[in-house]
């Protein structure tokens, strides 16, 4: 082998180990981030109406309430607990692992905290047996696998030391469904209670089956903003009707 030619091979073996390095550096980077600081979501479901509507996008900050082994992919048992760790407040949008299976991811918004007492009344929230406000802003139209018509509130959460009042919008079709009358709920110590804001079509802490009180350990962030929304009437091969699947008005907007 000439001399040209080992250094033609030297040259092209070590570019496919920069390449390979480089490759290697951006997914460490990427994990870091993922890990770190902020990960990606989609809404598969309607549960979160009309705060998150199915298509929409967003980011969930992993800092906000410190680490724990479901802060990194795969939620690998290296240790217990959180690192960093501090409560999220009344109202907060959060994302969890589901309490039953540790894996499977669920979106809600934070409504008891450790030692509160949550229970609905007549499709009325109320806190610590008090009953938490809420304003009728008028019909308002679902679609989540069909066409219904909901009626809308404003909802304002009891101020916690320090911290505003925290005011959001929820969905009720009646005060008359089946999580709308409920045994009271004491938050053990540790744990959080959870709910949609699409009141009568949500599985949430009210199922003490399905989901229940939500260790504090199950945290994986809280949601900051949408950066992406479709609304799912174009299929990914119709690239014509992209531009019209998008709900632009959505993009960016924070999660409260």
């Amino acid at each position: 082998m000439s001399a040209k030619t080992r250094s033609m091979t030297k040259k092209k073996s070590g570019g496919w180990l920069e390449s390979i390095k480089t490759v290697l550096y951006a997914g460490l980077i990427a994990i870091g981030i993922r890990t770190v600081a902020f990960e990606p979501f989609n809404i598969p479901s309607g549960s979160m109406i009309p705060t998150l509507l199915v298509g929409d996008y967003l980011f969930v900050s992993k800092y906000s309430y410190g680490y724990s082994r479901h802060s990194m992919p795969f939620s690998p048992n290296l240790f217990s607990g959180r690192i960093f760790g501090s409560l999220p407040e009344r109202g907060d949008v959060a994302v969890f692992k589901l309490p039953r299976d540790n894996s499977t991811d669920y979106i809600k918004r934070i409504i008891g905290l450790p030692g509160d007492r949550v229970q609905v009344r007549g499709g009325i929230l109320h806190l610590n047996g008090q009953p938490v406000r809420r304003e009728s802003l008028g019909p308002f139209t679902v679609e989540d696998g069909g066409r219904m018509v909901a009626t809308r509130f404003r909802e304002l959460l009891p101020p916690q030391p320090g911290v505003e009042p925290h005011a959001h919008f929820i969905l009720e079709m009646s005060d008359n469904q089946f999580f709308d009358n409920t045994t009271e709920f004491r938050v053990p110590a540790g744990h959080v209670f959870a709910m949609g804001d699409n009141r009568d079509n949500s599985l949430d802490s009210r199922d003490q089956n399905a989901v229940g009180f939500i260790p504090v350990e199950n945290l994986v962030g809280r949601a900051e903003f949408i950066f992406f929304s479709v609304d799912g009437s174009a299929s990914w091969w119709e690239v014509w009707a992209w531009p019209m699947a998008v709900r632009w008005s959505r993009l960016f907007s924070a999660v409260r």
